[in-house]
């Protein structure tokens, strides 16, 4: 049974969960954040089952707006909607504060905040301003801004595509 608990431990460091060795241990000083947490805390089951639910309906929503593809304001919000469902499946699984945390780590910050305003971008292309080829412009860019902020949480990945990009436009023979 020991091994058991052990086996599962490492599984949630794997995925990015944290151990709870800190539940065992009371603090004295903590805030507001700190006592909203403990209290709205979810067992690893809860979090699986948030995160399935969560991805399948991004991905679902992802998969439906390609059968509205044609009208670009539709495909922008179920498109964006969906990415938004599949970027939040991920905070079940390892808590919101330590994907903020991530989102705004040095490393990727910058491909957050591109992602997170092409989403805005979209969303204000499809609900507001109606025009079907600056929405579908910003869908490019939400896309791209999607493949570039799922990059950086590959180690080496941006580098590798960066380099690719330059020895495929490179002209010179």
């Amino acid at each position: 049974m020991d091994t058991m608990s052990r086996a599962l431990e490492r599984a949630k460091m794997l995925v990015g969960m944290e151990v709870d060795e800190e539940a065992a241990v009371p603090q004295e000083s903590s805030s507001f954040i700190d006592d909203f947490n403990r209290q709205c805390t979810l067992t690893t089951t809860q979090r699986l089952y948030g995160f399935a639910i969560c991805f399948v309906s991004g991905i679902a929503c992802v998969l439906l707006s390609m059968i509205v593809f044609f009208n670009p304001i539709k495909f922008g919000i179920t498109f964006t909607f969906g990415n938004l469902l599949a970027l939040g499946s991920t905070a079940f699984l390892i808590g919101p504060k330590r994907q903020l945390d991530m989102m705004l780590d040095p490393v990727r910050i910058y491909a957050t905040a591109i992602y997170i305003a092409s989403l805005i971008i979209s969303l204000f292309c499809a609900l507001y301003v109606h025009n079907k080829l600056l929405t579908l412009l910003a869908i490019v860019l939400e896309f791209g801004a999607l493949v570039w902020y799922s990059l950086s949480y590959i180690p080496f990945a941006r580098s590798m595509v960066q380099r690719i990009f330059v020895s495929c436009l490179d002209t010179e023979f």
